[in-house]
């Protein structure tokens, strides 16, 4: 993942120890070079059936370039997937991606690393602040 510059995090908000949440253009280029490696093709294969450059190509798999949508469903297409697999395979990535806060709990002096009791994936539900115990 690349660097961020000019942005900041906002003190009070996500743990500023934890890693830095992708960019969708960098969890879209990881997503495009996985599916044109796993089909064992080349750059210049893939670009040429999407009607692009390598070095656009290239540049979109490092997360440096964010193409337009017309320009992604092109290279969907060029890898055998559709626009809409294409991006909840994104989508998933990137849930994967987000940090599940554990929390440490002192077992008769065994340290263990707990999930959290309230459900992670619950849309109108805020996740509790949570602390480590120390032994």
């Amino acid at each position: 993942m690349g660097e961020h510059n000019g942005l900041r995090v906002i003190p009070g908000g996500r743990d500023e120890r934890a890693r830095p949440e992708p960019l969708w253009r960098e969890a879209l280029g990881d997503r495009l070079r996985a599916l044109r490696l796993e089909q064992r093709s080349t750059l210049v294969d893939t670009a040429g059936r999407a009607g692009i450059s390598p070095q656009y190509l290239s540049e979109v798999e490092r997360g440096r370039k964010e193409p337009s949508s017309e320009m992604i469903a092109a290279l969907a297409g060029a890898l055998g997937t559709s626009l809409g697999e294409l991006v909840a395979q994104v989508a998933e990535s990137m849930r994967r991606h987000a940090a599940v806060p554990a929390r440490a709990v002192v077992l008769g002096g065994d340290r263990r690393v707990a999930a959290p009791s309230w459900p992670v994936n619950a849309p109108t539900m805020s996740a509790p602040k949570v602390m480590s115990l120390a032994a």
